[in-house]
């Protein structure tokens, strides 16, 4: 991977390798989870929602606080902590399933912890990118992360869904924890230059401060409901996936995580066109392309409810990654280049609560709508919501942007 930008600098480097580990111990252990809680403790749709649920609040729970902590703190030694939580979580789930005392409840609670570590490495990272790099490069190595992101989520679900199939489920977990002390390494080694530390400020005034600079500037507003409306319309679809995929398409644990996986394989094919695509299109336009291929992803799933077929469920998560990378390119770019740096983590992290943190809403809605009317009707709120969110960034400021803009002359 190091070759393909060699001009980045070798701090840069040592954050890539560990993102590209992090996100591989994230994806196995969440691709793990539902099969675990289908095929070895019999959980319903509506249980495996709760579960997703679970694994996802922290995203609303605990992204400004991490957020404010990234901006007074160290970033590097909040994603080491991070990581060695996750690591912790993952070899709890493999010692209770060694010991046979494994529950729902139990899973759900190791998952809460797991993602606690999640959240922390994905508001720090993008907060340590600037500082890292120059400018001109931002793009450049936000492409790197997503590139080693899509890496994770190609062979991610495709190996957890491998190993609690083939091999056992105790293997996933320690896989995951493997790689997560292997995150703690590379970043225990990264150099984080020097901050002019940030006065001393109420937790709610510099909460204010970044949630002010969000929601008044024109361009970040609509990127942020964009992805809200992204994420619920996913996690409504995530949360009933596995049950739908075994019962209804037919599909064993090795098959569903090769369906999974397909994202990951999408995300892959969008990182690598990404600078392509970027050459030949202006920067709103490609803003467009992901929010598009998420609305015909989520239509060719609801396909599947008329022609069952483990292709139509594979193309749909191709979709769901080839697209939205691009968007996660340009949108982390575009915020990177018009925010402050001492603002950095607090925007971050607003919005990874108000994006992430539309998961566990997403999961819950699949479960509360699982129970009542069926997994059927998931997947149709699940294409109301993409659909809305192409509507908002087509109709957004943002979308007839010709290259990324000037950082904001806003003060902290």
């Amino acid at each position: 991977m190091a070759s393909l930008h060699p001009h980045l600098p070798v701090a840069f480097q040592r954050l890539a390798w560990s993102n590209l580990v992090a996100q591989s111990a994230e994806q196995v252990s969440l691709a793990a989870a539902p099969l675990v809680a289908v095929f070895m403790l019999g959980a319903s749709a509506r249980e495996t929602g709760l579960l997703q649920t679970a694994q996802t609040l922290p995203f609303l729970l605990l992204s400004i606080p991490l957020g404010v902590w990234a901006d007074r703190r160290s970033r590097r030694t909040l994603m080491t902590v991070a990581e060695a939580v996750r690591a912790v979580a993952m070899l709890g789930v493999l010692l209770l399933i060694g010991m046979h005392t494994l529950s729902l409840p139990l899973l759900a609670a190791l998952g809460f912890l797991g993602a606690t570590g999640t959240v922390a490495y994905s508001v720090a990272a993008p907060a340590l990118v600037p500082s890292l790099v120059s400018r001109a490069a931002l793009a450049a190595a936000n492409g790197r992360m997503e590139l080693a992101r899509s890496v994770a989520y190609s062979a991610g679900p495709a190996l957890g869904g491998l190993l609690v199939g083939w091999i056992g489920a105790g293997w996933a977990y320690g896989c995951a924890a493997a790689l997560s002390m292997l995150a703690v390494g590379l970043l225990a080694g990264l150099r984080e230059p020097a901050r002019t530390p940030a006065a001393a400020r109420h937790f709610l005034l510099e909460l204010r401060d970044g949630a002010r600079f969000v929601l008044g500037d024109a361009l970040l507003r609509p990127m942020l409901a964009t992805a809200v409306f992204f994420n619920l319309g996913f996690f409504t679809l995530q949360s009933v996936y596995v049950p739908y995929a075994v019962h209804r398409l037919g599909l064993s644990a090795s098959a569903v995580g090769m369906t999974l996986g397909a994202y990951g394989v999408g995300m892959v094919c969008g990182a690598l066109a990404a600078p392509a695509i970027a050459r030949r299109l202006m920067f709103g336009r490609v803003l467009t392309i992901g929010p598009t291929c998420g609305l015909i992803a989520s239509l060719v799933m609801v396909a599947t409810l008329l022609m069952p077929s483990f292709w139509l469920a594979a193309l749909s998560f191709f979709l769901l990654g080839a697209g939205p990378i691009l968007w996660t390119v340009g949108s982390t770019t575009l915020r990177q280049a018009i925010t402050p740096s001492a603002m950095m983590g607090r925007v971050s992290a607003i919005n990874s609560t108000a994006t992430y943190g539309a998961r566990p809403l997403g999961a819950l809605l699949g479960a509360t709508i699982s129970g009542h009317y069926g997994m059927d009707a998931c997947l149709v709120v699940a294409a109301a919501a993409f659909l809305v969110q192409a509507l908002i960034i087509f109709v957004s400021s943002a979308a007839r942007l010709t290259d990324i803009p000037a950082q904001s002359a806003v003060t902290c």
